[in-house]
């Protein structure tokens, strides 16, 4: 029994390992990607930077933050790739123009092409939601994959957050795209980080209110150890009983 006690603690300890983990990267994530390009383009402004400059050279963080990841991890990361190539792509296109307003809606055409890609991957074996999953909670990755083999429901409900996502994304794009076209130029990079965070939240918060009802994580993260434990109580009691 001790023994089984001390492994589904285990379990649980790797459980919150891997959320505390997915949890800092999303933190580095979003101060990398959205607080520091927000105010490194304000502090340049009153510094006397123009408007186009101070957007390029904000710009740099969130391609630096991939950069160090790609090295880091030591693996070409196509995601990361396609991260730097958008932002090196529409740092040139408003050099050539001199528009900030084209540095301004980067943004949204990068997150339009995120979500297309989206919505793309329902057309391939395991959708981005889903593959999300298995990149935050690697240590469930054999389990998720046996259910998504085994249950139709499952499947079911990860093309559907997939859809959500997509879905999202492609509405937070439009309003980014005619944000950087409409509002005053030093307006739209704090309209933008705001954005970022309103659709993370809604998408999330209907994310999680998904999982909830429909069980998934119960199943992930409270049902697993107790039903393995169970088993092998079971299990362990016919043994004695045969002893």
């Amino acid at each position: 029994m001790a023994a089984l006690r001390d492994e589904t603690e285990l379990a649980q300890d790797s459980n919150q390992r891997e959320q505390t983990a997915a949890r800092r990267q999303f933190v580095v994530t979003l101060l990398c990607d959205v607080v520091l390009p927000v105010g490194l383009y304000y502090v340049l402004r009153s510094v006397g930077c123009g408007e186009l400059v101070s957007l390029l050279i904000s710009a740099a963080a969130p391609a630096l933050n991939t950069g160090y990841s790609i090295v880091k991890q030591r693996r070409v990361d196509s995601v990361g790739l396609f991260v730097i190539a958008i932002l090196v792509l529409a740092s040139l296109g408003s050099l050539i123009s001199g528009s900030p307003r084209m540095a301004l809606a980067r943004g949204g055409w990068f997150t339009g092409l995120i979500a297309l890609w989206i919505l793309g991957s329902l057309f391939t074996s395991r959708p981005f939601t889903y593959q999300a999953l298995k990149t935050l909670l690697p240590g469930k990755a054999e389990t998720l994959e046996g259910f998504w083999r085994a249950d139709p429901r499952f499947r079911r409900i990860w093309r559907g957050l997939t859809v959500l996502w997509g879905c999202g994304l492609l509405v937070d794009a439009a309003l980014r795209v005619i944000m950087a076209y409409t509002l005053s130029v030093d307006s739209v990079p704090a309209l933008d980080g705001a954005l970022y965070f309103v659709t993370y939240f809604v998408l999330q918060v209907i994310t999680n209110i998904v999982l909830h009802k429909t069980g998934v994580f119960r199943v992930l993260f409270a049902g697993q150890g107790r039903e393995r434990a169970g088993s092998r109580d079971s299990a362990a009691t016919k043994d004695d009983g045969t002893a």
